[in-house]
């Protein structure tokens, strides 16, 4: 088990607006969940000594241009009056969204700063990005290219097609979870489909993106920031918010082999690392979560997660979710917030926000009742990913 269990904890939350594209700069709305986050936490921005984000462009082609599609540190320190001098910062530009918080706890054990700010802000410029604007293809994409293959969205829905051959899933029942995550954004304010629900018929009457997935088995892309207040556990007794301990962690690395794609075959045993480290570090096991936010880019990813966290056995996660056993006040709540299908595209940011808001009783209308424990899982199984234990008590 982790030593460091318990000893830190997230005292606050921010949001920002999410919408699809808004007349704010990045910056701006970066600075609105800041701030968010302070007013939530109780303190003021001098308080804050420490700083850490997960700046990365969430789409091919972004220009890195400061306070436009990224916000780094430095766009922070040069537009809130932070403490006069901040005493640690790290800017991640490597692994997953759980990563810059993993380095504030770190920051936090150490003594190196006393409040920590971590913030995830995303960019979603008008009309298409991400496409493929070349007539060359170097490297591994002049066997995928020319027939076609350029999308990320390509690659989940053939590794879901696999799954369905081997397992007898239908798109009925990724229809049970999708529809599940609207009908819990229903009930979230920050949701970008707060007002607009969805039935199965919605679901099948969608337009198709990649054989089998239809345009709601993707995330809705959104601007907005999300930023969350870290500090140790002795100062939290003294904010207005319960905290949410950190109770344990895990981390991936990319695979250890080159593959054109994701691939379906082995999100067992990327996924299966990540689980192990989280459930080894925290000391608990799918057992004991009151929910879990399971990273759902795409629909089918959450499908691969409730098998490689150990929630229900490989190639049974189609069956698992039906009946009421993921709504709210089923078995295992899962993405009660609506998800990044129905909340926004956060790169897992909204995930652990939730988990927090969850085991410190401030969901709202969405609380699961009693929820003690909580994990947020960002990423693929399938490449790499990164999570988080979140619990009520230290």
């Amino acid at each position: 088990m982790w030593t460091g269990r318990g000893k830190t904890a997230i005292v606050g939350v921010g949001y920002s607006e999410l919408t699809r594209h808004s007349e704010k700069p990045l910056g701006l709305l970066a600075l609105n969940g800041c701030r968010a986050a302070l007013d939530d936490a109780g303190l003021r921005p001098e308080q804050i000594d420490g700083l850490a984000t997960f700046p990365e462009a969430p789409f091919l082609g972004a220009g890195h241009k400061d306070g436009e599609d990224i916000v780094s540190v430095e766009y922070i320190l040069n537009h809130l009056p932070l403490a006069p001098d901040i005493r640690w910062y790290a800017q991640i530009e490597t692994g997953m969204i759980a990563s810059p918080i993993i380095e504030a706890v770190h920051a936090l054990l150490a003594g190196a700063c006393d409040y920590a700010l971590v913030w995830r802000a995303m960019h979603n410029p008008r009309g298409r990005y991400g496409a493929w604007k070349s007539d060359r293809a170097a490297g591994d994409a002049q066997f995928i290219a020319p027939y076609g293959c350029t999308g990320i969205f390509q690659w989940h829905a053939m590794a879901w097609q696999r799954y369905m051959h081997l397992y007898g899933a239908t798109r009925e029942d990724l229809a049970t979870f999708v529809t599940n995550s609207r009908r819990n954004a229903n009930l979230n304010p920050h949701a970008y489909f707060y007002t607009t629900p969805m039935s199965r018929e919605d679901y099948f009457a969608a337009r198709k993106i990649a054989e089998p997935l239809c345009l709601f088995d993707c995330d809705i892309p959104v601007e907005g920031c999300v930023a969350l207040i870290l500090t140790t556990s002795e100062r939290a007794q003294d904010l207005p918010n319960p905290p949410a301990y950190v109770a344990g962690y895990g981390q991936n690395t990319s695979r250890r082999r080159n593959l054109f794609h994701y691939s379906q075959d082995d999100y067992m045993e990327c996924g299966g690392s990540l689980a192990t480290k989280l459930w080894a570090s925290s000391g608990l096991g799918p057992h004991d979560m009151s929910a879990a936010q399971l990273y759902d880019g795409f629909s089918p990813s959450a499908m691969y997660w409730l098998e490689a966290a150990g929630f229900c056995p490989q190639g049974q996660a189609h069956a698992f979710i039906q009946d009421g056993r993921i709504a709210l006040e089923g078995e295992l709540p899962v993405n009660t917030f609506g998800g990044s299908l129905s909340e926004g595209r956060l790169h897992g940011m909204g995930h652990i926000a939730e988990a927090v808001l969850q085991v410190t009783g401030r969901a709202d209308k969405r609380q699961v009742p009693d929820a003690s424990a909580a994990c947020a899982i960002d990423g693929s199984p399938m490449l790499r990913g990164s999570g988080l234990v979140v619990t009520r008590e230290p």
